[in-house]
């Protein structure tokens, strides 16, 4: 039953359910991949990228691997709705969800600081800025707004170095730019424990975000391989400490 529920919820994040009504040809393999934006789905991510979620979350519950959950850059929330529903169909009521945003968009680039993000005008896409109680409505929607979900508004800058967690088992970023990953990487990765999973979403994609995790990497002596999920996302398992 658990898997026929998270099946369903993976279908209705990414609107493939009401397929017809976002597009009149519906690529079924872009959805999957995440190369669309489903104009009413919760996430942009697509199947095979929540299914890596499903396979690291139930990975670390297996194992007892010690932590709360966390995502940086929900959009509309879908990822991170997800992961609580994962919570719900196992019954974890000892684990947090974390949702970190500006619920702003994405901040402009600082590229005097941060050269790999000039150009990088994410901030120009207004549809990309979905206010948190927007995502609040979409997590109620779901059946799934309670005290194990707690938000984090702001710029990444500001909101994870005071960030109340004390241990992650999954951190999921999804930022784009080198200054909102190497703020998430910075402020959460020593957080995450041994055996837990980070996830990349744009690794692939965005040359700055990959940029990003190789520099975070090599200047912390990380040496977990990279694993491919997709086109553009990746992930590690946490091996040393």
């Amino acid at each position: 039953m658990e898997d026929l529920y998270l099946d369903l919820v993976k279908r209705c994040l990414t609107n493939w359910i009401q397929l017809g009504q976002d597009y009149a040809e519906f690529d079924p393999e872009a959805r999957a991949e995440g190369r669309d934006w489903p104009p009413s789905g919760l996430t942009m991510i697509g199947l095979n990228r929540l299914d890596n979620v499903q396979a690291c979350v139930q990975d670390v519950l297996a194992n007892k691997v010690p932590g709360d959950f966390i995502e940086t850059g929900v959009w509309r929330g879908g990822a991170v709705i997800f992961m609580r529903a994962l919570l719900k169909a196992y019954h974890i009521t000892n684990r947090r969800v974390w949702v970190a945003d500006s619920f702003a968009g994405v901040p402009p680039p600082n590229a005097k600081r941060y050269p790999m993000d000039a150009g990088m005008r994410y901030d120009l896409y207004p549809q990309l800025a979905v206010p948190m109680e927007e995502v609040q409505r979409n997590f109620a929607r779901y059946g799934l707004l309670d005290d194990q979900v707690r938000f984090l508004p702001g710029w990444f800058r500001d909101s994870l170095p005071s960030a109340p967690i004390e241990t992650l088992s999954l951190l999921r970023l999804d930022g784009d730019l080198y200054e909102s990953t190497m703020d998430a990487l910075v402020h959460l990765y020593p957080k995450l424990s041994v055996g837990g999973y980070i996830i990349i979403d744009d690794y692939g994609g965005v040359d700055a975000c990959r940029q990003a995790v190789h520099d975070y990497r090599t200047s912390h002596g990380i040496t977990e391989d990279i694993r491919e999920i997709d086109w553009t996302g990746v992930y590690w398992q946490r091996v040393n400490s």
